[in-house]
């Protein structure tokens, strides 16, 4: 049966996709051109074709159940020693996340994950003690407010490269049959 890698993330609009991307790539993170700036909501979960429909209608689902809501982006942290990790702190915002990523994972992408959740966004992995310590001084000023609109699936290409594959806007109905208007009378 086939597979394919998804995941499931908030994007971040620009400039501030681009300002974390230009800072993954000036620290030599191999992964700079392969995942753009995210929050996570599902890590990599491998998923059989077949199941593609059922997840879509899944995420549909939770998108519908959420509305629009401010993420504040403040200052750098670090999952080290644990693992060399840097990351821009997420100061507003974390409530949503952490309720949107329990129902994303969950029904049809129900798995375990690695580490409890904590929502951040990446800027630094798999590189040099020195490159994680640059990273983490010099973000540590970082600032940015943004309205999240909804959340992507995203999916693994062959050459590595994580694409956005479809977008699910908060609080929009779910697609169905539209019933017409009753008459009056």
């Amino acid at each position: 049966m086939a597979t394919r890698d998804i995941g499931v993330a908030i994007g971040l609009p620009e400039p501030y996709t681009s300002e974390l991307q230009g800072w993954r790539e000036r620290l030599g993170d191999p992964n700079a051109h392969q995942i753009p700036p995210h929050v996570t909501l599902l890590p990599p979960t491998a998923l059989t074709t077949d199941d593609l429909d059922e997840v879509e209608e899944h995420l549909q689902g939770v998108a519908y159940n959420h509305e629009p809501f401010i993420m504040h982006l403040r200052g750098s942290g670090t999952f080290r020693p644990v693992s060399p990790v840097v990351f821009v702190t997420m100061v507003q915002g974390i409530s949503e996340c952490e309720l949107i990523e329990a129902q994303v994972r969950s029904g049809p992408l129900e798995r375990e994950i690695a580490f409890p959740y904590h929502p951040h966004v990446t800027v630094a992995h798999d590189v040099a003690k020195e490159q994680l310590d640059r990273a983490f001084d010099e973000l540590i000023d970082y600032d940015a407010r943004f309205k999240v609109w909804g959340f992507t699936l995203f999916e693994k290409g062959k050459d590595n490269v994580w694409r956005p594959q479809r977008d699910f806007p908060f609080d929009r109905p779910l697609p169905g049959p539209v019933l017409p208007p009753e008459e009056p009378g």
